[in-house]
């Protein structure tokens, strides 16, 4: 049972304060023309700069926190460090954050693939927050943020429509590159790890499920970021103008 007054709480709370003032702050930025036009690519814009924020810190701090603690690759479920610790308090703020802009905005049901991604994070973040278990892990999950990186500059250039511009180009392959080695690597890793937890009844078979169920999803976004960067032929026709998972 957790504790009421768990110091990780303060430390969540402060993590979600500070992108909930982030956003605000983010907001006073001018909009693009084709942005500011309309209200949705407005909210769009705006959460997709908090995740461009999220991601370029904890995708350089997730780095940081392996290059100093290497045993984290190696002792995932036992390596521990005050950094990486931080780390994943830091990120599930964001995720606690994001989750309350996407259904107070009204977009929970167009973004319902980025709620259950995010409480499948939280859920798998809890053991390394309030019992120090797996913290390597969650470090590792992180890397991923390098990808989103490129991933969410792909995105607001779409939003933009901005798809004919060099610079798309560019980063289209670039984007590839790293969901490959900062998203499909670690999670296979990862994946491969946790397999010696079947059949037991303990967290590392809850985070197991969790993992299968993130690499599903992450085989999707894959497929369906081939298909438009790629093979934008076979993109079906959008069924949801509103739809903030962009294709």
């Amino acid at each position: 049972m957790l504790p009421l007054l768990h110091p990780a709480l303060l430390l969540l709370l402060g993590a979600t304060l500070t992108f909930r003032a982030l956003r605000r702050a983010l907001c006073r930025l001018p909009l693009p023309a084709h942005v500011r036009a309309d209200p949705l690519r407005t909210w769009r814009w705006h959460n997709l700069l908090v995740s461009f924020a999220h991601s370029i810190v904890s995708g350089i701090w997730a780095l940081l926190c392996v290059w100093q603690t290497p045993e984290m690759l190696v002792e995932i479920e036992t390596a521990w460090s005050l950094s990486g610790y931080l780390l994943v308090c830091f990120s599930a703020g964001y995720f606690i954050h994001d989750t309350v802009d996407i259904v107070v905005s009204g977009q929970a049901r167009a973004s319902w693939e980025y709620l259950v991604h995010h409480v499948m994070a939280m859920g798998a973040f809890i053991s390394g927050i309030f019992w120090s278990r797996f913290v390597g892990g969650g470090v590792l999950t992180l890397l991923v943020e390098v990808s989103n990186i490129f991933l969410t500059i792909r995105m607001m250039m779409k939003i933009n429509n901005a798809q004919d511009l060099l610079l798309y180009k560019i980063n289209k392959y670039v984007n590839l590159v790293m969901y490959f080695l900062f998203r499909l690597a670690p999670q296979a890793y990862l994946t491969y790890f946790f397999m010696q937890y079947v059949g037991q009844r303990s967290l590392g078979t809850f985070l197991l499920g969790i993992l299968l169920m993130l690499d599903i999803m992450i085989l999707i976004y894959f497929s369906r970021l081939l298909r438009s960067d790629f093979c934008p032929e076979r993109m079906p026709s959008p069924q949801h103008k509103d739809k903030f998972l962009t294709e």
